[in-house]
């Protein structure tokens, strides 16, 4: 089946362009580069791995209720609406929302894809080239996965959200080399790492949480790459260079921030869009996961040298400025240990479950 047919919602014209700006880079300098870009491009090697293998596919999954959402977590809970739904309905609304939050992961995936690629082109350095050839294979397997997710288990997909295409355009827009990275590798991802841990960390389910998990081990090493790479250069930049790059970051913000609603499905169960969105800006559970999805940017702009008045008032405003603080060295640790925990807790029980088998069958022989 096309995947076409399985949009919620018409995703518009098959192709989206976004017209190219900026020049191609080559250098001739292979044998020097920065010894920690050069380690985390070591790690992206040693730690390619393979989607169609490290995950469980023939887990099962409740297209209804593939992520256990609880029903405080949805947006129509305690609205007049949710009297009126009968239990089919909210199944129905917690796949919609499920097919809308996925969908928005592999369309990010596939920005993210694009946005290293064009790294690749544009930036100056021999090390950050070597280091975004392997994240566009990180990328590209991350997008492998969340559509098979979408495709074989949800059955359902959305098309990508006006906001995130915002952002995206701009990024991809601008000539300047250094704007993929702060587009992506810190606004973009950083937002999904934190949608990505949320989810992880409340799911049961063990198929999401296996996706979410690997993927986030990847993306970890995506955001540190972003960090060494902008604050080399954010340092030699004047001031008002450094504010044009703070304008950026507020703008695509705001454009993250108010993406998360989900106003799409609402929409689908027949809301209007006005009350939708008002029904959203009540929600004390995305109030709750608005702020959080902004602890892995917050730290990370603050870390490569955007912290100018402007920004900070902006932060106060979205309520996120205290995230500052955060340690993102020590989330991006529990993030590698989490999946490494995975492959244990996975892998001994196959491995016992061989050894079980062949103690029967040795059994079985000797009688």
């Amino acid at each position: 089946m096309s995947t076409r047919d399985l949009y919620a919602n018409d995703p518009g014209d098959a192709i989206w362009q976004v017209p190219a700006a900026g020049a191609a880079r080559f250098g001739w300098e292979y044998d020097e580069g920065r010894d920690r870009l050069l380690a985390l491009y070591q790690k992206g090697k040693d730690k390619q791995w393979d989607g169609a293998r490290r995950i469980d596919w023939d887990l099962e999954v409740d297209p209804y209720d593939p992520l256990g959402t609880p029903d405080e977590a949805l947006t129509l809970h305690h609205t007049r609406h949710w009297a009126k739904m009968t239990e089919k309905d909210k199944a129905e609304l917690r796949r919609h929302y499920a097919a809308w939050q996925f969908s928005q992961f592999l369309h990010g995936e596939q920005g993210a894809m694009i946005c290293a690629a064009r790294i690749v082109e544009s930036v100056p350095d021999m090390d950050a080239k070597f280091y975004s050839a392997t994240q566009t294979m990180d990328e590209a397997r991350h997008a492998e996965i969340y559509g098979r997710f979408l495709h074989e288990k949800i059955g359902m997909l959305y098309p990508i959200n006006d906001d995130l295409r915002g952002l995206l355009d701009d990024t991809l827009r601008d000539s300047r080399w250094d704007m993929p990275y702060l587009g992506m590798q810190v606004l973009i991802e950083g937002l999904a790492l934190a949608a990505f841990g949320m989810i992880r960390d409340t799911t049961d389910k063990p198929l999401p949480r296996q996706i979410l998990a690997y993927v986030m081990q990847d993306e970890a090493r995506h955001v540190a790459f972003g960090r060494m790479a902008l604050r080399d250069y954010y340092r030699q930049l004047t001031d008002a260079e450094l504010r044009e790059r703070e304008e950026f970051v507020i703008e695509g913000c705001y454009l993250m921030r108010d993406r998360l609603r989900g106003v799409e499905v609402l929409e689908n169960f027949g809301i209007p869009k006005k009350e939708a969105a008002e029904f959203s800006e009540q929600s004390e559970f995305l109030h709750l996961f608005r702020k959080l999805l902004f602890s892995r940017i917050v730290p990370c702009v603050k870390d490569i040298g955007l912290w100018g008045r402007r920004l900070q008032k902006a932060y106060l405003d979205m309520g996120v400025f205290d995230l500052g603080d955060s340690n993102l060295d020590l989330l991006m640790s529990q993030d590698e240990e989490i999946a490494e925990q995975l492959d244990r807790e996975r892998f001994a029980a196959e491995e016992a479950e061989r050894v079980a088998e062949v103690t029967e069958a040795i059994a079985r022989g000797a009688q």
